[in-house]
């Protein structure tokens, strides 16, 4: 049976040593028809001869742009807008194993499903910080996708947009509570850790950050008509919390 193309976007800027490493995990994926974006935004540390490196292993499967940009999610919509993949995701960050894009490639065809998602670990070095463990759920109360472990059919994208670029922290946030808050698009899960993500990003790397991503979050319930968002606001809380105390 032939299998869909996957694209998966790294989005960079003057961190060649992680791209590095990112560049490692998607050749390691035993998956074959994948195709692999980089958008660089006009990086000054080597990055554009690490990309250059990569391009004489993965040769026509990889593209890749380096130029400014207004941010991580101006760099993810380009990256998107680039991709011919049939199934689209991003990719910052440690798979969980080789045969990771295999196994969600093979649930959303099993499934008949516009997306799958699963399991994350946030680490700090080896020890991991906080596990997310969401399941299935809805977005009023508090629950969401992790969005590394998101990969969705192009076709969602075409019917609901890209990232808007006017949030700096939870556009993620937005475009999920966009796409799953009507019941619209239906995701597999897939009930393992996927994926194994830094802690301290841009939403994680300070308390301050924290706040500002809530607020941010609080924004876009608000702007896509979820009602009392102060509610959700709470159960979003009291989750991100359990993933913490549940972290063993």
């Amino acid at each position: 049976m032939h299998k869909p193309k996957v694209s998966i976007v790294t989005t960079t800027y003057n961190d060649k040593e992680s791209l590095e490493k990112t560049i490692c995990q998607i050749r390691q994926q035993d998956y074959e028809n994948l195709e692999y974006i980089i958008v660089d935004g006009g990086s000054t540390d080597g990055t554009r001869e690490v990309i250059e490196k990569a391009g004489k292993e993965f040769g026509e499967r990889l593209l890749w742009i380096s130029e400014p940009d207004k941010g991580i999610y101006d760099a993810l919509n380009k990256g998107l807008s680039m991709a011919s993949g049939d199934i689209l995701g991003c990719c910052f960050d440690q798979f969980a194993g080789k045969d990771v894009i295999s196994k969600m490639v093979d649930v959303i065809l099993k499934e008949n499903t516009d997306g799958v998602h699963g399991d994350l670990c946030y680490m700090d070095g080896e020890r991991i910080v906080r596990r997310w463990h969401q399941g299935q759920g809805k977005i009023r109360y508090g629950w969401m996708p992790g969005h590394p472990t998101l990969y969705l059919r192009r076709e969602v994208y075409e019917r609901f947009g890209y990232y808007k670029t006017d949030y700096r922290i939870s556009a993620d946030y937005e475009f999920m509570i966009r796409i799953l808050k009507d019941g619209q698009v239906k995701l597999s899960y897939l009930p393992e850790v996927l994926i194994y993500m830094a802690h301290g990003g841009t939403s994680t790397g300070s308390l301050g950050a924290y706040l500002e991503g809530m607020k941010e979050g609080h924004r876009a319930l608000k702007e896509n008509g979820i009602r009392a968002a102060w509610f959700t606001d709470l159960c979003r809380t009291l989750r991100v919390l359990a993933q913490f105390v549940k972290k063993r």
